[in-house]
């Protein structure tokens, strides 16, 4: 059993809504996402220790962004709240799963096999915490 834990700080960017930009062209709508994609991708490379993880995985990621001023004053004060807007927490994890690819963290992110997300409006820092493992428990083979 092994896990790597790590930190990105950053606005998270959603990947996976396309723009028709004419003559059959589509381009990523989401502005900024290939430097948050190249963010992510450096910083699993630098957790990575040149293997990358491969076979069934497990991916927990918790996105922090920036939470509007509008928020009532409790929730300020909390520091923390659910964030129940765009950016699409699928598209999100979208953009992590694909990054943590190409910084050679995992073999292939089709390997996850169990995800868990949560994206929550923070003061403080922005970006993800994102756990990869190799255990998964709940997924026995019987003889």
């Amino acid at each position: 059993m092994s896990a790597v834990t790590f930190e990105v700080v950053g606005l998270p960017i959603q990947q996976g809504s396309k723009k028709h930009v004419g003559n059959g062209v589509m381009v990523e709508a989401a502005k900024g996402h290939k430097a948050w994609r190249t963010d992510v991708a450096e910083a699993a490379r630098d957790v990575a220790d040149g293997r990358p993880f491969d076979g069934p995985l497990a991916l927990t990621v918790h996105f922090r962004l920036p939470m509007p001023a509008s928020r009532k004053a409790a929730v300020r004060r909390a520091g923390r709240g659910p964030k129940s807007t765009a950016p699409d927490l699928d598209k999100l994890i979208r953009a992590v799963g694909d990054a943590l690819q190409a910084g050679g963290l995992v073999a292939d992110d089709a390997r996850f096999c169990e995800i868990t997300a949560t994206k929550a409006e923070v003061i403080g820092w922005t970006g993800v915490e994102i756990t990869v493992s190799d255990d998964l428990q709940w997924f026995e083979v019987s003889a």
